[in-house]
């Protein structure tokens, strides 16, 4: 029998899902601005995960941990330890701490871990980072050699820098990666100087207000057509918004007007700038699905006119305005026919004209006539981008000349790891170098954005063409830099590879898995990987021949229900649940059994546990029939910082972490009676487990699919009455049931009190209800109504009822001198000082409720309460309510630090010299 790990059991998933949060403000230095991927999981999760994977939970240890308490308290330690892992900057005592807890769990030695489809790398580095071999695969290019550059190619060069004019204006120690860091950041330096110098020409001078030669940022442009309009046909340019800036009392932005024809050309549109703070008084032209409408004649130029306008080779392109560096500010200027002109140049002969996907869901700009990686570039970003190639291989040249002359036996490896990493700096600048980027004119950004802004390939009408040479967004240094700061920051690998490979064709011998797989049809990762991979490919085809040998990144065999690739809907999804058979199936045969195997799956639809999306149920139907049982499911949040405590009625995870074992031999079927059966026997322990855990209200009908569906997988089969088999969409039905049953049933854990509020909280909320059913109901409890309204549970006043709010609580009510109070009561006045005061007030209250010499108050019960009331809340849409319960839930852990915090001895007050008739 295996022992139980801290992810079967319990999580502290309000830090996690914290941490992952915060990590997205991080910029500089973090391992995601090495390059671009997709829904790459946040460090903070992937770290969390893995260290709960592999340390075994207390209850595995009863020699140790004889009772529920004494597990508790081992739990919350390794919880806290978790809470120091998962921040971002970890101390290295505090990662040695973490891989003891792990190396004491592995009487066997470390696992290696294998994630097959690693995607933007999140989990192999912080396995790498947490001491365990790491081994990554992905059947996308781009992918693979994002891992390799984490993993493999850093290796061994944690070494001085060979650039000369590094290693002159420096001289001391280079930690960790830094020297290397260093050294591409030099070398690129040189790039961009090499490719200003031969392109100056095509990038005129501008001259700022002050008539010195000013700094570009960007030149700001519109597409435009032809006016459908016989009797018009003027040049109309496609705008969605005329704002070049938005800061108050700066505000900017252009104005377009009609000039009749003249001595300077034909009808026309010309462009002025305004500083007026109204705004902008004429409408935008583009019309979105409809088409984009002409301001000299008002007539609609339709959306398929303006595609065949694309297709034909006919989309050209207005300069609007051209945004300069000033002095705390931005300066615009209107464009020009001269500026127009200069960026009138013919493309180079050599660029990577890959072809595009067509994909209507995502691949917008291909329905405009740019069908390949070089269309979506102005000619003169093309310029930029081949020079840049170029000189990457120039830049590798000058450092194995440097390194040979420094006596570096590794010259040879060392110029190939630097031509890697400034080919990834190329690929990534490539997201800001090209004609779908937009000017964002809000305050604080005025400044040019990335194509990817979405995941997808859209066509953008208005674009910021980014100056090469700024310092700005959108510049080739400012990119740069950021390569650099995640070479430096990158953790010291001692043992970890990345390879290209099938998921269903992996060995997956010795070692334990943890994977972010595909999400259906969410992301057609190839699709859009094709737009770096031309560049990657430009630069690194002569290091890795293999790797970069096909015009374009693998398709036919990517994991994804891709409706279009596949012929249709049906067969995508048929596709789709094969390969996941074929994986978990080559997972099941080899893997480290001895471990659980985690795996991530987005979980962003609004139906709830209730009904399951196609992806999600084929997952679980796959690891279903290939032999896995699912012990664990935790919901993880990661979008925004608030995203944890976000509870619109349906507020879901970004994804669900699954833990999975391999089922058991010779594992029994059973009925759709028996399945209920097990869950309602089992159900109620696990679901008080993950109450009295730190399990969010709003998380915890996610987080108890892990318990449900560990009893329907334990059995090889459940039929339902009409004898076939239960899908998993109706296991998930039958479990969010009896998890609503277990809930309504631990009402009879309350006091009488609690139970009458709660069953008539259930009818009334915080509303008015008549006298007569609140007596009979207070009868039924052992209680009456006049009696809660003098302990001040609810008002009864005229013939109504009506429970009183935590904010409309008395602010000078004495737990200690209370002579009746209730789970309900030091709920309610938790949550009123939880909201005014804060945590330490709140944890004052809680240690003062729990002194009561009677035991009115129960720590565990108020937690459940503020569960169960969650959940009625939430079902009722009472989303004020709900919030108030579940943000109480998610400060608990604080809440009840505080509360054990050694103070004053509470001194025991009069009022409890009860009388003995008194209850």
């Amino acid at each position: 029998m295996h022992k139980r790990k801290l992810i079967e059991v319990a999580l502290p998933l309000e830090v996690i899902n914290n941490a992952s949060a915060r990590e997205k403000a991080i910029r500089h230095g973090h391992p995601s601005t090495l390059h671009l991927w997709w829904s790459r999981k946040p460090l903070a999760t992937a770290r969390a995960v893995l260290f709960s994977q592999l340390v075994d939970d207390p209850s595995s240890h009863p020699e140790t941990f004889p009772d529920e308490a004494s597990q508790r308290q081992e739990r919350e330690r390794l919880h806290a330890l978790i809470e120091q892992l998962a921040a971002w900057d970890a101390s290295p005592q505090v990662l040695k701490q973490a891989c003891a807890e792990i190396k004491a769990s592995s009487p066997g030695g470390a696992p290696a871990v294998m994630d097959p489809f690693a995607g933007g790398g999140s989990i192999p580095l912080e396995a790498a980072r947490l001491g365990l071999v790491a081994k990554a695969s992905d059947l996308n290019p781009v992918a693979t050699l994002i891992n390799k550059a984490l993993l493999e190619i850093p290796r061994g060069f944690d070494t001085s820098p060979v650039h000369p004019r590094v290693v002159e204006s420096v001289i001391g120690h280079w930690p960790g990666y830094s020297g290397l860091a260093a050294d591409v950041l030099a070398y690129g330096e040189d790039i961009i100087g090499a490719v200003r110098s031969r392109l100056s020409g095509m990038y005129p001078v501008v001259e700022g207000p002050d008539g010195s030669a000013a700094t570009v940022i960007a030149w700001l442009w519109a597409r435009s057509v032809t006016c459908p309009n016989p009797a018009c046909g003027i040049e109309m340019p496609i705008v969605t918004k005329w704002w070049l800036g938005k800061k108050k009392g700066k505000e900017a932005f252009v104005v377009p007007e009609v000039v009749p024809a003249d001595a300077n050309g034909p009808k026309r549109v010309e462009f002025s700038i305004s500083r007026s703070p109204g705004g902008p008084q004429v409408e935008p032209t583009s019309l979105g699905r409809k088409g984009a409408t002409c301001l000299a004649c008002g007539t609609t130029a339709p959306l398929p006119y303006i595609k065949g306008e694309g297709q034909a080779g006919r989309l050209r392109a207005r300069l609007l305005a051209v945004a300069l560096e000033g002095n705390r500010q931005r300066h615009y200027l209107a464009g020009t026919q001269e500026w127009e002109r200069a960026a009138d140049v013919r493309p180079p002969d050599a660029v990577p004209d890959v072809p595009l996907s067509t994909h209507s869901q995502y691949m917008g700009a291909p329905q405009y006539g740019m069908s390949t990686v070089s269309d979506l570039f102005t000619p003169r970003q093309l310029h930029v981008m081949t020079a840049l190639a170029e000189e990457v291989a120039a830049a590798s040249d000058s450092a194995l000349a440097a390194a040979k002359a420094a006596g570096r036996a590794d010259a040879d490896e060392y110029a190939r790891a630097l031509r890697v990493y400034l080919g990834i700096a190329l690929s990534r600048y490539a997201n800001y170098c090209n004609s779908l980027c937009r000017w964002r004119p809000d305050p604080g950004k005025e400044q040019s954005g990335d194509m990817f802004a979405m995941q997808a390939v859209q066509i953008v009408w208005d674009y910021s063409e980014a100056s090469p040479w700024s310092n700005s967004a959108g510049g080739w240094l400012p990119a740069l830099k950021f390569v650099a700061k995640a070479i430096e920051r990158l953790p010291r690998v001692t043992a970890g590879s990345a390879q290209q490979a099938d998921a269903a064709k992996i060995d997956y011998s010795r070692s334990v898995i943890s994977t972010d797989p595909p999400y259906f049809d969410y992301v057609p990762y190839s699709d859009l990987s094709d737009f770096f991979y031309a560049w990657l490919r430009l630069t690194m085809r002569e290091e890795f021949p293999d790797l970069l040998a096909t015009i374009t990144a693998p398709k036919h065999a990517e994991l994804v229900a891709d409706h279009e690739r596949k012929g249709g809907r049906a067969e995508a999804s048929q596709f789709f649940e094969a390969g996941f058979r074929e994986v978990f199936s080559a997972m099941r045969k080899s893997s480290d059994t001895s471990f659980p195997a985690t795996i991530y799956y987005a979980f962003r639809e609004s139906s709830g546990v209730k009904s399951a999306s196609k992806g999600w149920e084929t997952i679980l139907q796959s690891i279903v029939d290939t032999g896995w049982s699912i012990t664990a499911t935790w919901p993880m949040r990661s979008e925004l910082s608030n995203r944890s405590r976000s509870i619109d009625s349906n507020a879901l995870a970004s994804s669900i972490v699954l833990a999975l074992r391999p089922r058991e031999e010779g594992a029994e079927s059973t009925d759709r009676r028996g399945f209920i059966d097990a869950l309602a026997s089992e159900l109620p322990d696990a679901l008080r487990h993950l109450q009295h855990g730190q399990v969010a209200p709003v998380d915890l009908p996610q987080s108890c699919i892990g318990p449900g569906m560990s009893v329907f997988t334990r059995f090889r089969m459940v039929l339902e009455d009409d004898g076939s088999r239960m899908t998993v969409g109706s296991a998930l039905t039958r479990i969010n049931e009896v998890l609503d049953q277990v809930l309504n049933e631990q009402e009879g854990d309350f006091d009488a009190t609690s139970r009458f509020a709660i069953a008539w909280y259930r009818s009334h909320g915080y509303g008015v209800g008549d006298f007569g059913g609140a007596d009979s109901l207070a009868r039924a409890r052992n209680t009456s109504v006049d009696t809660m309204d003098r302990d001040e549970i609810l008002t009864s006043r005229a013939g109504n009822v009506q429970l009183i709010k935590p904010s409309e609580l008395s602010w000078d009510y004495d737990v200690l001198k209370d002579l009746h109070t209730s789970n309900w009561e030091a709920l309610h006045h938790l949550i009123k000082v939880l909201e005014r005061d804060g945590i330490a007030p709140a944890g004052d209250f809680l240690q003062a409720a729990l002194a009561r010499p009677d035991g009115a108050v129960d720590a565990d019960l108020v937690k459940e309460l503020a569960h169960l009331l969650f959940r009625i809340a939430e079902g009722n849409g009472w989303t004020k309510d709900a919030l108030s319960f579940n943000t109480l839930v998610t400060s608990w852990s604080e809440i009840q630090e505080v509360a054990r915090s050694v103070k004053k001895p509470v001194t025991s007050q009069g009022a409890f010299d009860f009388d003995e008739g008194d209850d």
